[in-house]
């Protein structure tokens, strides 16, 4: 299995086998890294131009072969146990899910301003067509289930349902939100003296 920098399991044996589309894939099949950032790798911005932007991968392909290539969470729901996150605005509660890395990019593949900079190989030419090496591949997990696969060996795509704690946020949250949801007028909520200053 493979494991963080930590030394802890991540919960699966190939990160590619369960990554999604690169963040960088674009509706129409176009690479908007090489769109977004030819500055920072010319030589990968370059072969992409020369085949109209187009990806080089494409949505079915060998992700490992581009050096670009990114797929992060969009923290919508646990992929263990299919818990969704529900946020409360206003509040500074903990989040139900958190990101897990399946795999994490190189450090030095960002600048101080977190915009990726080019990949390079032992004579700093940029690698443009080949493995690129480490790629940031990340998931979301509640914070149960975050726990368990880091804590034993837990696996990702485990039959896994909430546990009863995660269930118990969850409905404290909704019925927090419904509640929330209902009208109120001022005068209902603050009383006749309104709401304090």
């Amino acid at each position: 299995m493979e494991r963080t920098p930590d030394g802890t399991p991540v919960g699966v044996d190939d990160p590619y086998a369960v990554a999604g589309v690169c963040d960088h894939l674009t509706d129409d099949g176009r690479c908007r890294y090489a769109l977004a950032h030819a500055g920072q790798d010319p030589a990968f911005a370059a072969a992409r131009r020369a085949d109209g932007d187009a990806c080089h991968v494409g949505p079915d392909g060998d992700w490992r072969a581009c050096p670009k290539y990114r797929s992060t969470t969009d923290g919508a729901a646990c992929v263990r146990c299919d818990l969704e996150e529900i946020r409360m605005a206003h509040d500074e509660a903990r989040p139900l899910l958190e990101e897990h890395h399946l795999m994490y990019g190189d450090a030095g593949d960002t600048d101080a301003d977190d915009t990726p900079t080019a990949d390079t190989d032992a004579d700093d030419t940029p690698t443009a067509d080949t493995d690129a090496g480490p790629h940031e591949i990340t998931v979301s997990l509640c914070r149960w289930c975050h726990a368990k696969v880091h804590r034993s060996f837990a696996r990702i795509d485990d039959d896994a349902s909430p546990g009863p704690e995660a269930i118990a946020e969850r409905e404290r949250r909704r019925t927090r939100e419904r509640s929330e949801a209902v009208f109120e007028s001022a005068r209902e909520r603050y009383g006749d003296d309104g709401p304090s200053r």
